[in-house]
């Protein structure tokens, strides 16, 4: 893989992970304009343990209560004591909860091989157009202000339901989880955050199985390559985690749907000229 092909994957996949404008439809869009091969399983495991490094940075105060919070469930007294008082113990189970349904229907596609007869460039562009305008609709009627604090079972378990619906590629996970937090009547900045937090489980279990795959193919060396591709992804991960942020602090999502769009009709004009199907 040349040097190029690693700095264009990295910074893609740090970028598109976390922002609402999904990934998949990025990662398609790139070999289908260069003619690049796919990247592999080392890359892939790379760019994401990078992704993961870098939420895990930034909302590093909410990791470490939410990790207390998860060893105080389990019977830990030290660890208990110091989120008590705290909405992370809340928080921590709302993250599970919600972590589930995705976690059952996922296993589910992947047995039965549906999840990889999705990856069709077509249904990665309607889904970035549908869900996109979804997002839209959402965070200019449903213009509410609940914090996190407020969240609870119900609403964790609607957001998972709903993240069921990242599995078909081009939906983006941060851009469904982010429509039912506004859906739900959380405020921009929340619904992130929210998401973000969401994220963890999510990459981390994706991490897991694909180190599980390269370790049963024998193919589990980490290279040069792959640390430069894992750092990379990192750094831009954390600035598109701020960039994000700060602009829903101050805006709407409209430039991310309006982004979202324009991709999917790209996306649906390169299968209509043969490039995909």
């Amino acid at each position: 893989m040349s040097l190029l092909q690693i700095i264009v994957l990295a910074i893609i996949q740090g970028i598109t992970e976390f922002l609402p404008i999904s990934s998949s439809g990025h990662l398609i869009l790139v070999p289908a304009l260069t003619g690049w091969a796919d990247q592999g399983l080392i890359m892939d495991v790379a760019v994401h343990a990078g992704t993961l490094l870098a939420v895990c940075i930034y909302f590093w105060r909410d990791v470490q209560g939410l990790a207390l919070a998860g060893l105080g469930s389990i019977g830990i007294k030290p660890a208990r004591a110091r989120v008590e008082g705290t909405a992370y113990r809340s928080l921590f189970w709302a993250i599970v909860i919600a972590t589930l349904p995705v976690v059952i229907i996922g296993f589910a596609l992947k047995a039965s091989g549906l999840i990889d007869m999705m990856r069709l460039m077509w249904i990665i562009g309607a889904a970035s157009i549908i869900f996109g305008i979804l997002l839209w609709v959402v965070d200019r009627k449903y213009d509410q202000s609940k914090t996190l604090d407020a969240m609870a079972i119900k609403p964790a378990l609607i957001i998972g339901m709903m993240q069921i619906l990242a599995l078909i590629p081009g939906t983006s996970r941060a851009g469904i989880t982010m429509t039912a937090g506004r859906l739900l009547g959380f405020s921009r900045v929340d619904s992130a955050r929210f998401s973000m937090l969401l994220s963890i489980p999510a990459i981390l279990g994706a991490t897991v199985l694909s180190v599980a795959d390269l370790i049963d193919s024998g193919d589990s060396l980490i290279s040069q390559q792959a640390l430069l591709a894992a750092g990379l992804s990192c750094l831009t991960a954390l600035a598109a985690i701020h960039f994000l942020m700060k602009w829903l602090e101050r805006a709407n999502m409209t430039i991310f749907v309006v982004y979202r769009v324009g991709l999917g009709i790209i996306l649906l004009g390169l299968v209509a000229m043969g490039y995909g199907a």
